[in-house]
């Protein structure tokens, strides 16, 4: 899974002069020319593989989950704020010369520019023309090509809103400044080229002579996976989007169009699991990430992006960069802490019952004695990506922990919205897809389940409650935000429920100032068995950090002090320095700026509105 990154990718290549270095940049000669390369389908495979090859690294699109889609009301970045570095986006503050922006949207390009390559060379293909099994096989290329394209482009869509949408290679493109193109159009398109991606991609490898089973992975596009990012993409293109001629975040008037597109999609697997399915553990998907060995025989993770730590091209620094945070003198070696919880999202879930709290927000640290110490409620971090799941310790930064993109659980989720607003209020398949995923989360306290509401203000409310649960830390939650047009409103909340908590007042009011600890042992077991041996005083975590406690600073002998509420202060609220999303303002920030650079590259985009 993880060595197709391996390959030496030579093959897309062609050369045309230019007076003006690109960002769409045309890439170097290759030994082998591109009519010879799609006259092979073992050649043509490199080349895809060419494509895939542009998502991990520095600047693949790993950098959404890790920079970009932060900060919401889950996540936000540690440090203190700089306009031009990854603090800036996270606070919403990011100007034009931010460095963070810049990498990663030209990666984006040169994927498109090979996939552009691939899609020309399958088309014109004789063994794509020919009728007989290779055909076929080629065909599954043509879908990847066009599918890897898709991703590609919605990825720049929800960041940036209009972008250049550019849809043959660099070298049959006579002029290349040209305006943007409206994200809505874009995104019509990606919907029709992923229509025609299903069709192509086989349901399975027995269905054609010649593809070896590991083409079919969950770090190569299938059929069902196509079909769920085509449902994610038109619930994107349904929802609210910026207009970049008035400046406000706008939702088209047929917008319910494309919720029949993603119900129809959703539909289609959920009547047939046969490939994918939930898988019953939560916290194995993301253990299945971090090794060879697989805790996903469900095949939950639909999409994957595939990591091999050898480097900054091909790995994805999950772990080392984010995840539970680790001493350099631990036996782990360093890692984690790029990201920390917004301090209410601990909160959000249920008290005993909800078994992703403790999978998705690290309440702890691993000390340099390789025990496990208790965060402050201000500096817990994300934790589904750990060190300590790896087979890899040390110094590296590099752990080839896979990025998880599509999974079934969302299959449900967006069944569940579509339905919902089809109806008018949800029928009771969408009441049991939203059950589905609450069971999961609460297998071993079925009692404890919230009831699923019946109307569709309620219902669409417990969505949004339900996904914030289910996909923390996975670049999920700005985008649903995005298309709902509810990030100003969802901050403002926050902000409230913050101060609540600073306070302790409201649903917050029991919760404790402080909370005494000592070191335990880390034994690498579930997480919920971590989180329930944390040794607090008091007992139990799960009691000591829902009751007021002693309310001294002043830690009984033994222990060490943690501050729980005094950890926050209106400088973690809305300070200029490590605020929440302190510069955010609605119609404005829900795009990027783009880079400096790129408007030097290509004069006729127009930076966007307010930076």
């Amino acid at each position: 899974m993880k060595s197709i990154y391996k390959i030496s990718l030579i093959l897309l290549l062609t050369a045309v002069g230019s007076s003006c270095k690109k960002y769409l940049d045309i890439e170097n000669p290759s030994t082998i020319s591109l009519k010879a390369t799609f006259e092979s389908t073992s050649n043509t495979n490199t080349a895809i593989l060419g494509i895939y090859n542009v998502l991990p690294g520095d600047n693949g699109i790993t950098k959404e989950g890790m920079v970009w889609a932060l900060s919401t009301d889950e996540f936000k970045t540690s440090g203190s704020y700089s306009a031009q570095d990854r603090r800036g986006i996270s606070m919403y503050g990011a100007n034009f010369e931010n460095g963070e922006l810049e990498g990663g949207y030209k990666q984006l390009y040169t994927g498109i520019e090979r996939a552009n390559l691939c899609i020309k060379g399958i088309s014109n293909s004789p063994l794509y023309a020919d009728g007989a099994t290779s055909k076929v096989l080629m065909g599954k290329y043509l879908s990847e090509a066009l599918t890897l394209r898709s991703l590609l482009y919605f990825i720049l869509v929800r960041n940036w809103g209009s972008v250049v949408a550019q849809w043959e290679p660099s070298s049959d493109t006579p002029v290349w400044d040209v305006p943007v193109t409206a994200g809505t159009a874009i995104l019509d398109r990606l919907l029709d080229d992923l229509a025609t991606a299903e069709k192509l991609m086989p349901l399975k490898n027995d269905q054609f002579s010649g593809a070896k089973s590991e083409e079919f992975t969950s770090t190569r596009w299938t059929r069902g996976a196509i079909k769920g990012l085509r449902a994610r993409i038109a619930l994107f293109r349904g929802g609210y989007m910026m207009n970049k001629e008035t400046h406000t975040m706008e939702r088209s008037s047929d917008y319910k169009k494309y919720y029949q597109i993603a119900y129809n999609e959703c539909k289609a697997l959920l009547d047939d699991r046969t490939y994918n399915n939930l898988n019953p553990v939560y916290e194995n998907i993301f253990k299945s990430l971090h090794t060879a060995t697989r805790f996903d025989a469900e095949n939950e993770l639909m999409f994957e992006v595939g990591a091999f730590g050898a480097g900054s091209r091909t790995d994805t620094k999950l772990g080392y960069y984010n995840g539970i945070r680790f001493n350099t003198a631990s036996r782990f070696g360093q890692g984690g802490g790029g990201m920390t919880a917004i301090a209410t999202y601990f909160y959000e879930f249920d008290q005993i019952g909800d078994c992703r709290r403790d999978v998705t927000i690290g309440s702890y640290e691993i000390d340099g004695n390789g025990q496990k110490v208790m965060n402050t409620l201000n500096n817990m971090t994300d934790a589904k990506f750990r060190k300590s799941w790896t087979n890899i310790y040390g110094t590296t930064q590099t752990l080839a922990v896979n990025w998880p993109v599509l999974r079934f659980a969302d299959i449900l989720l967006m069944f569940a919205e579509a339905d919902n607003e089809l109806n008018g209020a949800p029928t009771i398949l969408a009441q049991n897809a939203l059950l589905e995923v609450r069971q999961r989360a609460f297998k071993d306290h079925l009692d404890l389940i919230p009831a699923i509401p019946t109307d569709y203000t309620g219902f669409f409310e417990a969505i949004v409650k339900e996904r914030l649960l289910e996909f923390g830390g996975e670049a999920i939650r700005k985008y649903d935000l995005i298309r709902w047009n509810l990030m100003g409103a969802k901050f403002a909340e926050t902000r409230v429920k913050l101060r609540a908590l600073m306070d302790g007042t409201g649903v917050y009011v029991n919760i404790p100032k402080y909370v005494y600890s000592k070191p335990a042992a880390y034994n690498i077991v579930s997480s919920q068995q971590e989180f329930a041996t944390l040794d607090t005083y008091g007992g139990s975590p799960s009691v000591t950090l829902f009751q007021p406690g002693q309310g001294t600073s002043s830690a009984p002998t033994g222990y060490t002090t943690k501050n729980w509420r005094a950890s926050i202060n209106e400088e973690y609220i809305t300070g200029p320095s490590t605020g929440f999303a302190t510069y955010f303002e609605s119609n404005k920030k829900e795009v990027f700026p783009f880079n400096q650079n790129i408007l030097l590259y290509n004069t006729k985009i127009t930076q966007n509105f307010g930076y």
